[in-house]
């Protein structure tokens, strides 16, 4: 009798096992697997990232061209060699001039050769040694018959004149005072840009006592 009661226990306990742990829970229908539907299908593409931004360029320099240089002064003796240096230029209707008169405090000069046919003598010489910036002087008083071989603003200017044809081989030459007014002509140069003004400072430093500037 007691072991029929515990079978019947066991047998209890074994069917209320089975029907609380051993039968799967319904599946939830939301959950259950669908048909699936190819023209419902959507192809999501990924996000797209914006697209780095292109470096910036740095902006090419424009040559700036100053509006006008000139170059100068020139007696009107010495304009043509002048002009026919910045002939490799090819300025055209970009080179004019500008004629003034100065007031020349100094002067390079050789002394009174005495008499005109001593003058054109010492005039031959200077030709023989490359020199054709001068002139003899005619007008009466101590220097007549001297040879001037240029006028200048400038002490400084002088004995670069003098400093220069002592090198070419004058040897007489010396600089003193002379006040006198000279017609002057300064060559400009408009449109000039870094390149050109670099051009036009080596050409300038060719001729003793010139000097390039802006244009007034």
């Amino acid at each position: 009798m007691r072991a029929l009661f515990l079978l019947l226990l066991l047998a209890n306990l074994a069917l209320y096992a089975w029907s609380r742990y051993g039968v799967p829970a319904a599946a939830d229908p939301a959950l259950q697997a669908r048909p699936v539907e190819p023209e419902k299908l959507k192809v999501i593409a990924p996000e797209r990232l914006p697209a780095p931004a292109p470096a910036a360029k740095k902006p090419v320099p424009v040559p700036v061209a100053t509006s006008c240089l000139e170059w100068g002064s020139f007696t009107v003796a010495d304009a043509p060699r002048a002009e026919q240096a910045l002939e490799p230029l090819g300025l055209g209707t970009r080179l004019a001039q500008r004629r003034t008169e100065e007031t020349a405090a100094w002067w390079v000069f050789m002394p009174s050769q005495g008499s005109r046919q001593a003058a054109l003598r010492k005039a031959a010489e200077l030709k023989g040694l490359g020199i054709d910036e001068y002139f003899i002087v005619q007008e009466e008083g101590e220097h007549r018959w001297a040879l001037s071989l240029g006028v200048f603003r400038s002490e400084e200017a002088a004995q670069a004149r003098l400093a220069a044809l002592r090198t070419a081989g004058v040897r007489t030459a010396q600089v003193g005072r002379r006040e006198t007014v000279v017609p002057k002509i300064w060559l400009q140069v408009k449109s000039v840009d870094a390149a050109l003004e670099t051009r036009l400072k080596e050409i300038a430093r060719q001729i003793d006592g010139s000097e390039l500037k802006a244009c007034p």
